[in-house]
């Protein structure tokens, strides 16, 4: 028995006895309990009622491979050469990084219920509960070398908030990798992240793996727990379900990765400005150690983020750069 496998049996948010679990999962009724124990670690609320057995706070849509791939167009699916969902994995996009290495990962697509050790940009952890985002990674590789992927983490974003809206949910977006939400006192939360890792030559063959996590529906506690704002696609989109959100972002960020080699992110800069959650603002400009106050302008077609400061007009290629909104 693993905790994927209890996960699966209890999702449906119905009451399960202790011993009608050990059955079906082939264990003792203490080694169930030990392992309903762990669920809260990984985020999941649970209730007990006394004689009756154990039932979720709320059902789980756990994702389905092939809920997914019924869903993707034609066009999606010709790029698409394999799809897995895995209860659980230290980092998505380090297991297609992985599979690069062991001569696949192109066209390949990983979905997981669950990161151990979720990262994001700068090195940061990215965490979520069980069942509670979709995080997923998907493997391209590219001919033409690092210096043609320019903007493609930002073009993962428009994509991303195209589908975004289509079901209803208005996102922003925030130079280089965030996607954002509009809250009630006038600034933002985080909505999303976008990692997009790079192996190989400047000028040759290279590899990518793009990460996306979207939060989608926290507890109450887990979401109390994060220090910083954040937002999930229920506060807009509340019978939005993560099969069908996850295989819409497959949907588009296939095509995406297909044609960017070809077009670059000229073809996506005015959609990204359009949809800039900082555009005109005063910000913070983050440089190790150093702080930068600024005014945020426009992307450029190479997706760097122009700024103007006391010193002039300046602009900003990504690397080790944070932004922040200054309020």
């Amino acid at each position: 028995m693993t905790i994927g496998d209890l996960i699966r049996l209890i999702s449906d948010g119905e009451l399960h006895s202790g011993q009608q679990l050990g059955e079906r999962l082939g264990v003792s009724r203490a080694a169930v309990w030990k392992q309903l124990r762990k669920l809260e670690a990984l985020g999941i609320e649970m209730v007990s009622v006394r004689g009756q057995g154990y039932r979720l706070a709320s059902p789980l849509e756990l994702l389905d491979g092939a809920t997914l791939v019924s869903r993707l167009s034609r066009n999606a699916r010709r790029h698409l050469q394999r799809l897995m969902v895995e209860d659980s994995l230290p980092s998505s996009n380090e297991y297609l990084r992985q599979r690069f290495a062991q001569g696949a990962g192109h066209g390949e697509v990983c979905l997981v219920e669950y990161q151990e050790a979720g990262r994001g940009r700068r090195g940061r952890s990215w965490a979520a509960p069980w069942g509670g985002a979709v995080m997923l990674s998907a493997g391209w590789r590219f001919e033409a070398g690092v210096a043609a992927l320019e903007g493609l983490s930002l073009a993962v974003g428009v994509a991303l908030a195209q589908v975004l809206e289509r079901h209803a949910v208005r996102p922003f977006l925030k130079w280089p990798n965030d996607v954002l939400l509009a809250t009630a006192d006038g600034g933002f939360a985080k909505l999303a992240g976008i990692l997009v890792e790079v192996s190989g030559d400047a000028a040759g063959p290279c590899e990518a793996v793009v990460g996306l996590g979207i939060n989608v529906d926290f507890p109450a506690a887990f979401r109390d727990a994060i220090e910083r704002p954040v937002a999930i696609v229920h506060d807009q989109a509340p019978e939005l379900g993560r099969n069908v959100l996850a295989a819409d972002v497959i949907d588009a960020l296939l095509p995406l990765l297909a044609g960017f080699e070809a077009g670059g992110f000229a073809g996506w800069q005015d959609d990204w400005n359009a949809r800039h959650g900082f555009a005109g603002l005063p910000v913070e400009v983050l440089r190790g150690e150093q702080r930068l106050l600024a005014t945020a302008g426009s992307v450029d077609a190479a997706g760097n983020l122009w700024i103007q400061h006391a010193g002039g007009r300046e602009r900003l290629a990504g690397g080790e750069v944070s932004l922040r909104r200054r309020v």
